[in-house]
């Protein structure tokens, strides 16, 4: 009696302790901390670090193109003069002053 409970238990216990290895290691495949859906999570602040890298870079070259722009060998003297005007708030007694802030008139 004793060693058949032995046999039917080691055929039992067996394949239920790995049943229960292979079901604790999907788990944490999927939800761990290194699981599938923290791989997206990742992939997502990837995703989002690159966009604002690659804003941040348009700018930096923009700023890289209106530095070229006052390098003493390509001066542009309208260019420095546009700048001088709108940093300073000059302006000639004939000229005209036209405040643009984007909006739109009302209707």
């Amino acid at each position: 009696m004793l060693g058949e409970l032995r046999i039917r238990a080691r055929h039992v216990l067996f394949p239920a302790f790995g049943v229960a290895a292979v079901l604790y290691f999907a788990y944490h495949g999927i939800n761990g901390d290194r699981g599938v859906l923290a791989l997206r999570a990742k992939q997502q602040e990837v995703a989002a670090a690159r966009a604002e890298y690659d804003a941040i870079k348009e700018e930096r070259e923009a700023l890289e193109r209106r530095a070229k722009l006052l390098n003493p060998g390509s001066l542009d003297p309208d260019m420095l003069d546009e700048e001088a005007r709108r940093l300073l708030n000059y302006g000639l007694p004939d000229e005209t002053v036209i405040i643009d802030d984007g909006r739109l008139p009302p209707r």
